[in-house]
């Protein structure tokens, strides 16, 4: 609510006067409505009995929750104890009285002038108005709504538009939503979670993609840009066209062009079109042009001998056949064309004594074009192989079925998918327990999932020891830095993060290291290198989407960024007063965030290492902070119980869940759920907490109802939509996946 905005900034006395003007302003026109709605609102609009509760119904505001006193409101009061000191000792719905759908009116003017909208029941409301007064009801809804700039939609007079009516009077003045509105939000993700049907195990991703083709090849990167110019071709996007096919030399509509030139030059053969036939020849790229030229003018002849067109015979036979002589098929064919110019008959020269005449010989020039044509270059390959409609659409759309079909759970509905820009995946509210990871001897500081895909995990414990699991069957693959083989740390582990191909992990440590470990064998992983510089505890680390580096942050004050390829540290980000706890790259990986003991979160320009930004709204040492996939939103938990989403484009939080217990010597952290819609992360309590993101409720505790709940401290919960799994780490020295399972419960009101 906006109260909680501005209440959040204790630097600022003009807003804390403003929001307590506000409050007066609400409680004062509440307990005016209130006793209005109390005295007037005899007859039940709404069929209820409970007088108290259908005084309630009658209050509502705008979604900002603003309630105004303005100069048409006090007309409206005004012009109510009019009627009141009018009627004396008339009671409601007497004769001689005011009548009941009047008082409901009057009402109505009130709330409508103090930002709310209110419409009736069927029961005396429309019987006494006039046309004009609906007009001016209308007119003043209009002006109303116009001013507080919330679009509703025009119902007609005398129905009820419940979807605005709600109880928020009592609450507003404290800044909190009212039960009912929040139950709706909740209900409706609920909703949601069970259109989800449980599929089975997401198939494995078959070997690595560049083995199923190289994006590097350049017959692929062509056919790339093919499928982009013909999608611009078929939306209209010419100029576009145009320009990436001259900027890319591909010319994917190229053999339709030559394709039609090649039926005119066939149709000019054999309709004997000389002049026309030469001017497509001489645009037509064939690589034995000459030779054809030279078979071409020869057709040409002989028809004109054969229709003693003598002198026009002789003329072509000097200016066009006797400079392509040597192209000539048969030995002393030129000299046998010369002696076809005293012959009586072409039969009579001894190289044309099977010429079989016009007709015939134009097709066998037809077919000898043709045969040219099969072994032309890659434009008339494409020719033959010509390219499927809306190629393009159809690989998304296959790729969107696929994304679909391969998830944990499918949707029962079809779903209609939003947009292309990051993959679909099911919506699901965890709600049970699914698999135990158990291996590691001391508490599981850390855990994330591995690459992209998620289909294994890593952990970190203060056994000093980096574990990788089988995400479905809770196998442990390796154990990096075992005791038994060396090469590990030799303290807790803080942090572990992995790069977006899943190849390689990092793992952040209290023995002031960060070591890089390769898991791509089946047997055991190697660790590449070891990153040392830092001062005291490295408490968190995070892999740059290019995963070509990482940055750590830790007991030193600082944030150190390193290029992984060669273990160079590249970069010092020195600012805070103390302990850096959590650090991560924004989406575009041009900044660096991190939180801190001192209670503060910081924006770092990666270049030049300068501190862009700071939030300072924490009354606790920040122990987590995340950022959704647009960069528009921050996640931020801290030791003062409570977890904040800021809006980065203003640098306001606005929103803070609580419910969880993060404040002793721990770093309890929250993140991201489903769709980015849920908030997830661990407590104190050993449970796991979702919050709705837009209301701030608790959705779920994991563990409240189930005996697999972790029996200590809850670190850290990650959700992977790929997978459709909720994973957390815990001081039981265990992991634990949680899942939707459409069998198990979700949990009431009550449970809280």
């Amino acid at each position: 609510m906006i109260f909680d905005r501005i209440k959040e900034d204790d630097s600022n006395n003009d807003l804390h006067e403003y929001a307590q003007t506000r409050t007066r302003t609400i409680e004062y026109n509440t307990s005016r409505i209130w006793n209005l709605a109390k005295k007037h609102l005899v007859s039940d609009p709404f069929g209820c009995c409970c007088e108290h509760h259908h005084a309630q119904q009658w209050v509502s505001t705008p979604t900002s929750g603003r309630i105004f006193a303005t100069p048409e409101s006090e007309e409206w009061h005004r012009t109510l104890a009019t009627k009141e000191k009018a009627k004396g000792e008339t009671r409601v719905g007497e004769q001689g009285g005011v009548s009941d759908s009047d008082k409901r009116r009057d009402v109505a003017g009130l709330l409508l002038n103090n930002g709310a909208v209110v419409r009736f029941g069927a029961k005396g409301a429309t019987g006494a108005r006039t046309p004009r007064a609906r007009d001016e009801d209308e007119k003043r809804r209009s002006e109303v709504e116009e001013r507080d700039g919330v679009a509703r939609s025009a119902l007609p007079y005398g129905q009820v538009d419940r979807s605005i009516i709600c109880v928020r009077s009592l609450c507003m003045s404290h800044g909190t939503a009212c039960g009912p509105q929040n139950n709706k939000g909740s209900g409706v993700l609920r909703e949601r979670a069970q259109e989800a049907l449980y599929a089975g195990t997401p198939r494995r991703i078959i070997g690595n993609d560049d083995a199923i083709f190289d994006h590097n090849n350049h017959k692929i990167k062509e056919d790339i840009i093919k499928m982009i110019i013909q999608y611009l071709q078929d939306e209209g996007y010419f100029a576009s066209m145009m320009t990436i096919q001259d900027e890319a030399n591909v010319r994917v509509n190229e053999h339709l062009r030559h394709r039609s030139q090649f039926k005119r030059i066939k149709t000019a053969i054999m309709d004997g079109e000389w002049s026309e036939m030469e001017k497509l020849i001489q645009k037509t790229p064939l690589k034995d042009h000459q030779h054809f030229l030279y078979n071409f003018y020869k057709q040409q002849y002989l028809e004109l001998i054969e229709q003693m067109e003598y002198q026009k015979a002789f003329a072509l036979l000097t200016k066009r056949l006797k400079p392509l002589e040597q192209m000539g098929s048969l030995h002393n064919e030129f000299k046998d064309l010369c002696y076809l110019l005293t012959c009586k008959c072409i039969h009579d020269a001894p190289s044309f004594k099977n010429w079989e005449g016009v007709a015939a010989s134009r097709e066998k020039l037809v077919e000898q074009f043709s045969s040219m044509l099969e072994i032309e270059s890659n434009d008339l390959a494409v020719a033959r192989q010509e390219m499927q409609q809306h190629r393009l659409l159809h690989l998304l759309k296959q790729a969107v079925r696929y994304q679909i079909e391969f998830s944990r759970y499918h949707p029962k509905v079809v779903p209609i998918v939003p947009t292309l820009l990051e993959d679909y995946s099911c919506f699901v509210l965890p709600n049970a327990h699914r698999t135990t990871f158990r291996g590691h001897r001391s508490n599981v500081k850390c855990v994330d999932f591995v690459g992209e895909e998620g289909s294994m995990l890593v952990s970190g414990s203060s056994d000093n020891t980096v574990r990788v699991w089988d995400v479905e069957d809770g196998r442990c693959l390796h154990v990096l830095g075992d005791g038994d083989t060396g090469g590990g740390h030799t303290s807790r582990i803080w942090d572990v993060t992995s790069s977006t191909s899943g190849d390689l992990v990092v793992s952040a440590s209290g023995d002031a290291t960060v070591k890089v470990w390769d898991i791509r064998g089946t047997t055991d992983a190697a660790c590449l290198m070891t990153l040392s510089g830092h001062e005291g505890d490295v408490y968190s680390a995070k892999y740059h989407q290019s995963s070509n580096y990482v940055v750590t942050g830790g007991y030193d004050k600082t944030l150190r960024l390193w290029d992984v390829r060669t273990g160079t540290l590249l970069r010092t980000f020195s600012g805070h007063k103390s302990s850096v706890s959590r650090v991560i790259f924004n989406p575009l990986g041009n900044l660096v965030i991190s939180g801190s003991k001192d209670s503060t979160i910081k924006f770092w320009d990666l270049v030049s290492g300068v501190c862009v930004k700071t939030y300072s709204s924490h009354l606790g040492e920040v122990t987590s902070v995340e950022m959704n996939k647009d960069g528009s939103l921050l996640l931020s938990g801290s030791k003062d119980n409570s977890n904040r989403l800021w809006d980065v484009r203003v640098a306001r939080p606005i929103k803070r869940f609580k419910g969880h217990q993060n404040t002793s010597k721990n770093f309890v952290r929250a993140g991201f759920g489903p769709d980015e819609s849920l908030i997830v992360g661990g407590s104190e309590d050993g449970l796991i907490y979702i919050w709705d993101a837009t209301t701030g409720e608790v959705l779920q505790r994991l563990g409240s109802n189930s005996p697999d709940s972790h029996e200590d401290i809850a670190y850290r919960a990650i959700w992977n939509a790929h997978q459709s799994l909720l994973v957390s780490c815990s001081h039981d020295c265990t992991l634990k996946t949680w899942w939707y399972d459409e069998k198990h419960p979700f949990d009431q009101e009550d449970d809280f």
